[in-house]
């Protein structure tokens, strides 16, 4: 314990050396074809059923509060992103490159023509954020009203 106490400055220091000084992240992994986007793919198959266990989980056990329900409409938007993004990632491979145009970044894409199905498709794909954003705010408001009731809980 004693060492602990002796170098705890250095360890609040190196957070803030790391995001003042910072170098190279290393925080992607990227492979090669085809091994990535399977892997990726099967990292959305299997959040999808945890949030799917998850859902069935709170309904079986009848949990009660507002809490627990914002939760399950956290893991009902979830699993619908993840369906979302699983089915955009799939469409990519049937998209050329030349099929979007994104003149000044990603929030300017726009189809090029002509539009068919599947282009459309792959563009309401990638607005997954009109699922996952409302998703992340029932997630948040599930753990205010958890917190909230436990500390009701804690006073009485």
């Amino acid at each position: 314990m004693n060492l602990f106490r002796q170098f705890k400055p250095l360890t609040l220091l190196l957070p803030v050396a790391f995001l003042l000084l910072p170098d190279q992240a290393w925080a992607l992994q990227s492979h090669g074809p085809p091994e990535g986007i399977y892997i990726h793919q099967l990292a959305h198959i299997f959040y999808a059923a945890a949030l799917g266990y998850l859902f069935w989980d709170i309904g079986r056990n009848a949990f009660p509060g507002k809490g627990w329900r914002y939760l399950q409409l956290f893991c009902v938007l979830m699993i619908l992103w993840n369906i979302l993004t699983f089915a955009g990632h799939w469409l990519g491979f049937y998209i050329a490159d030349a099929d979007i145009i994104r003149s000044s970044g990603y929030f300017s894409s726009q189809i090029a023509g002509p539009i068919s199905a599947l282009k459309m498709t792959y563009f309401c794909a990638t607005l997954d954020h009109l699922l996952s954003v409302p998703a992340l705010f029932f997630l948040f408001m599930a753990l205010r009203s958890l917190y909230h009731s436990s500390d009701k809980e804690e006073e009485e």
